[in-house]
């Protein structure tokens, strides 16, 4: 799980995702250890990844050209994913102006856990990177802060937390919109495929 972050505001919204996609071979005691060293903000760069994974005798695959933030029709969409047992679980976010959903899914299985309206600033990723992204959010945001604002700060919080942590990669792609359509159907279009 890496890092999506999105600003809600009444004008618009903005979102922005990281690329990077890392899948982990080996013992699952390893995995999970060398997973919980990266998650929690020990590991800081590639190097130091490749090393600890190496140590643990884990298998690591790093790519950064994963597309997690795109947008459809007016609405913002972003999606982190894990893999716990072999289940695949995803964290989707619908964001357009005003409002957002959030919705996880396992399998097949869709389900709305949230919703709301007006202004909210959401992170998703791992406690390292929400971390990040909070602080950074919370030191850069003012009453006087625009949608514009929004966009810059979004993208200091991805380069800050790429500097923090081996789990997002430098490179990021970022969305907005002034569309405040309601992302509940589009939600409602996706549970039915």
């Amino acid at each position: 799980m890496t890092l999506v972050i999105a600003f809600i505001g009444k004008n618009g919204a903005v979102m922005a995702g990281d690329m990077r996609e890392i899948t982990f071979e080996g013992e699952k005691s390893n995995r999970e250890t060398l997973e919980k060293e990266l998650y929690n903000g020990a590991i800081v760069t590639d190097e130091e990844l490749a090393k600890k994974a190496e140590e643990l005798g884990v298998k690591i695959t790093v790519t950064d050209c994963k597309s997690k933030v795109s947008e459809r029709n007016g609405i913002l969409v972003g999606e982190v994913s894990s893999v716990e047992g072999g289940v695949v679980k995803k964290r989707r976010l619908y964001a357009s102006a005003g409002n957002y959903a959030i919705v996880e899914l396992r399998d097949a299985e869709m389900t709305l856990t949230s919703q709301g309206k007006g202004s909210n600033f959401i992170a998703f990723g791992n406690e390292v990177t929400k971390q990040v992204a909070n602080k950074c959010f919370k030191d850069n945001w003012t009453k006087k802060s625009k949608l514009q604002d929004a966009v810059k700060i979004l993208m200091l919080c991805m380069e800050t937390a790429a500097k923090k942590t081996a789990s997002v990669s430098k490179q990021f792609f970022i969305v907005q919109t002034a569309s405040n359509f309601d992302v509940l159907k589009v939600v409602e279009q996706d549970r039915k495929g």
